[in-house]
């Protein structure tokens, strides 16, 4: 015999050996915690969901200015959610946790929610903004343009 059929046939053995005093039922519980183990990630679809999130805000990324210093600068967190720091008046400044929605980006802000939107200088309210094209505003008297 060779020494290489010798540990072919002694690798068989263990395994053998090693199945049968295997309790009963482990290949079972095996199977169903590997079938179990892909649920807990997120699926394809979820993934996608996230990326298609990510990308449809990805020209709002960076740097927004309002007037009087005011700025949102908004930063993708890879999950399909987004951070924006907000200095959002004179006395309020903050990070936020954002999450898109059909037509912006959703967030909270001292307990009450509100939407960052595209729109354009005139929808900010703000003498400062009228003539800009590219903008985001959050509400009447409060938004950010570019250019």
């Amino acid at each position: 015999m060779t020494a290489q059929f010798r540990s072919t046939v002694l690798i068989g053995v263990l395994a053998s050996i090693l199945a049968a005093c295997s309790p009963a039922g482990t290949d079972d519980a095996q199977q169903e915690t590997t079938a179990a183990e892909p649920a807990a990630l997120p699926s394809a679809a979820a993934t996608d969901e996230a990326a298609v999130a990510t990308n449809r805000f990805t020209a709002w990324e960076g740097r927004w200015t309002g007037v009087e210093g005011m700025f949102v600068d908004i930063k993708p967190n890879g999950d399909g959610t987004f951070t924006l720091d907000m200095q959002s008046d004179l006395d309020t400044k903050g990070t936020y946790q954002g999450v898109p929605v059909d037509d912006g980006i959703r967030f909270e802000r001292g307990g009450e929610e509100f939407v960052l939107r595209a729109g354009k200088g005139e929808q900010t309210g703000l003498k400062w903004l009228l003539d800009k094209e590219d903008c985001l505003v959050v509400a009447e008297g409060e938004g950010y343009c570019r250019g």
